[in-house]
C-alpha cells in the first residue's frame, strides 16, 4: 500500500476510535470526571484542609498533577485494551488483518486513539481541578510532553495485554492487580520524601512515580526526582513497549490462534 493509501486507513481507524470514544461518552468521559471531583472534594478540601502543605505547596494544589496523571494512565490504557479486545472478540481484527494495511498502520491507529482519550480526560478532570484550586503553569513544553509520553507508554502497555487476552476477565487483570497499586504507590497524594530511606528505594521502582513527579514539575515546579532521568525513563518505556507491540502484532499473538 502506499503512502495515501497508508494515510486513509489510519485516518479510518483513528476516526473509529474517536467516534467510539464520543459516542459513549457517558461511559468514557463523565466517571472520570465525577471521580476526580469527589477526590477534589475528600482529599484536597477536606483531608487536605488538615494536612496542610506538602513540598511547600497547599496540598489540594500537591495532588492536582497526580490525579490527572492517574486519569491520563487510566484511560489510555483502558481505551486500548477494551477497544482491541473487542475487535478480537467481534473477529473484524481480522479484516485490517488480511488487508494490505502495514501492522504499524494498525498499531499507531488505536494507540493514537487511545492518547486521544487520554489527553481528553486530563484536559476534564484540569477543568475541574480550576474549580477547586488556581494553577500556573510553570513549565508549558515539560508538562505537555510528559502528558504525551505517558499517554503513548500506557496505549501499548494495553495494546500488549489486548494481544495476550483470551477473554473479558483478562482485561481486568492487570489494571486491578498492577495498574491501580503502582499509581497509588507512585506519589499522588504524598511525597516520597516523607517515607523511609528503604521505602524512598523501593518507589523508585516504581515508573509511575517518575511520570507523577515530572508532570508535578511541569504544573508546580517540584519533583521528588530528576527530570532527566524522568524524560529518559519514559522515553525507554515508550519505545520498548512500543517495538514488543509490534513484534506481537507480526507474529499474530493472539490473533491467529
Amino acid at each position: 500500500m502506499n503512502a495515501a493509501g497508508n494515510w486513509v486507513a489510519l485516518k479510518t481507524i483513528v476516526r473509529r476510535e474517536v467516534h467510539r470514544i464520543l459516542r459513549i461518552w457517558g461511559q468514557t468521559l463523565v466517571p472520570p470526571a465525577i471521580t476526580m471531583t469527589l477526590y477534589f472534594v475528600i482529599f484536597g478540601k477536606m483531608i487536605g484542609s488538615r494536612i496542610g502543605q506538602m513540598d511547600g505547596l497547599p496540598y489540594i494544589d500537591f495532588i492536582v498533577p497526580g490525579l490527572i496523571m492517574m486519569s491520563v494512565i487510566q484511560n489510555s490504557y483502558g481505551n486500548i485494551v477494551s477497544s482491541f479486545f473487542g475487535s478480537k472478540f467481534q473477529r473484524f481484527v481480522e479484516e485490517m488483518l488480511v488487508a494490505p494495511t502495514p501492522n504499524w498502520v494498525i498499531l499507531t491507529g488505536y494507540v493514537l486513539g487511545a492518547v486521544t482519550r487520554g489527553l481528553m480526560v486530563g484536559a476534564i478532570v484540569l477543568i475541574v481541578a480550576m474549580c477547586f484550586t488556581s494553577l500556573k503553569l510553570q513549565h508549558p513544553l515539560i508538562t505537555l510532553v510528559t502528558l504525551l509520553l505517558t499517554s503513548v507508554v500506557f496505549a501499548f502497555a494495553g495494546f500488549i495485554n489486548a494481544m495476550y487476552a483470551k477473554k473479558f476477565d483478562d482485561i481486568a487483570i492487570v489494571p486491578t492487580f498492577v495498574l491501580t497499586p503502582l499509581t497509588y504507590l507512585g506519589g499522588v497524594f504524598y511525597s516520597v520524601s516523607l517515607l523511609p530511606p528503604f521505602w524512598q528505594g523501593v518507589s523508585h521502582f516504581n515508573p509511575i512515580l517518575y511520570m507523577v513527579n515530572a508532570f508535578r514539575y511541569g504544573l508546580l515546579g517540584v519533583s521528588d526526582v530528576g527530570i532527566g532521568t524522568a524524560m529518559g525513563l519514559m522515553l525507554v518505556f515508550a519505545l520498548v513497549l512500543g517495538a514488543f507491540s509490534m513484534h506481537l502484532l507480526q507474529r499474530g499473538t493472539g490473533l491467529r490462534s
